[in-house]
């Protein structure tokens, strides 16, 4: 079988992370797997090396200075749409917005609903739900949004988790231990979270947790890492650095974090902090989970779907606040049983779904084989 799967970026964003960790357990199931993506700004890979297994075609997508989003987003389509080879495949599979728009009928991945007011975004929204052939989501909370929205009934395949890198940089080897201790020299005791600042993640609403929060526990710093993305957050940002500077808030803003130094990253801190306002899984939180950590999530019905009583609840700023102060106290119990909810999520297991999936959802025309 061969199969396509197209991604807008070679940056570490949840949908692209995802699409390689499923492109390479499909390639360890035999299937010949092709990666198609976006390089954006020259880029000449992704954020991390690929299994040599698994096809990259990455399409040249120089940055046009000034340019407004809508206008990047439509031209991202319209280059994708160029250069994709759609009839080389028994199935094309499309992780987003901008791919499923390029491609057309496809098999779709939504990983979450987003909700737009500019007319050209919500139009490339609409068309990537309605045009694609079958929808794949990666929880039943999505699914069921799917439906109501618009009638569709998706097929809902978990993601998984390499539970492995995480897993290995909370051990107390040599080199864990000193990766671990290498960010704790830097940064101290510290809260994190994994998404950069941007309304969907609830940035703003984890800095006022903080600042609550270090009334009771002033030696905790606050550090966000990763955040890049293809939306104009500058309003938001800007209002993130007005609340920081009235409270007197100095938190550490990473950016993108080396996929190597990652799982340290995780493991060194006190607790994650998942305050997101809009999820369709929680991969980065899986991810501390891997790390033994204990994990504050916001209180969505997605993430009570996925985390059960792995993780705790938040509902508002100061029930964030209160829970992240008792997560700093968890026990060890809580660690061992979020970790070992974490490794039961295998991309072995996601990529045998999705092989089934294909079988029955290949287009008519092109025999699987």
């Amino acid at each position: 079988m061969r199969v396509a799967l197209l991604t807008y970026s070679t940056k570490p964003r949840g949908g692209v992370v995802h699409t390689l960790n499923l492109a390479e357990a499909l390639a360890d199931l035999g299937v010949e797997v092709t990666v198609w993506s976006l390089a954006r700004g020259g880029d000449q890979g992704f954020f991390r090396e690929v299994d040599d297994r698994v096809r990259l075609r990455l399409v040249p997508f120089p940055d046009v200075p000034d340019e407004q989003v809508a206008d990047r987003i439509v031209r991202s389509i319209e280059v994708l749409r160029a250069n994709v080879t759609v009839a080389d495949y028994d199935v094309v599979h499309a992780q987003d917005c901008i791919s499923a728009n390029a491609v057309g009928r496809c098999v779709r991945t939504i990983h979450h609903l987003d909700h737009f007011t500019t007319p050209v975004l919500a139009e490339c929204h609409e068309r990537a739900i309605r045009t694609p052939y079958a929808r794949i989501c990666v929880s039943r909370a999505v699914a069921d949004e799917v439906r109501a929205g618009w009638g569709f009934e998706p097929t809902v395949i978990p993601n998984g988790v390499r539970a492995d890198r995480f897993a290995a940089a909370a051990a107390s080897t040599p080199r864990a231990v000193t990766d671990r201790q290498r960010w704790r020299d830097r940064l101290g005791p510290y809260v994190l979270a994994v998404g950069g600042i941007e309304p969907r993640k609830g940035s703003i609403d984890l800095l006022e947790a903080y600042r609550l929060l270090r009334g009771r526990r002033p030696e905790l710093s606050l550090v966000f890492a990763g955040g890049e993305t293809l939306f104009d957050y500058r309003d938001y940002r800007a209002e993130f650095d007005r609340r920081r500077a009235e409270f007197g808030l100095e938190p550490t803003v990473l950016g993108a974090v080396a996929e190597e130094a990652l799982p340290a990253l995780v493991a060194a801190c006190e607790v994650f902090a998942f305050p997101s306002i809009q999820e369709g899984f929680g991969l980065a939180a899986m991810e501390a989970l891997a790390a033994r950590r204990p994990v504050v999530a916001r209180d969505l019905p997605v993430l009570r779907e996925v985390f059960g009583d792995t993780v705790t609840y938040a509902a508002d700023v100061p029930g964030l606040a209160d829970r992240l102060a008792e997560a700093l106290d968890a026990d060890s119990d809580r660690a061992a049983t979020g970790f070992a909810f974490a490794a039961a999520h295998t991309w072995d297991a996601a990529a045998r779904a999705h092989l089934d999936f294909y079988r029955t959802h290949a287009l008519p025309t092109r025999a699987a084989t």
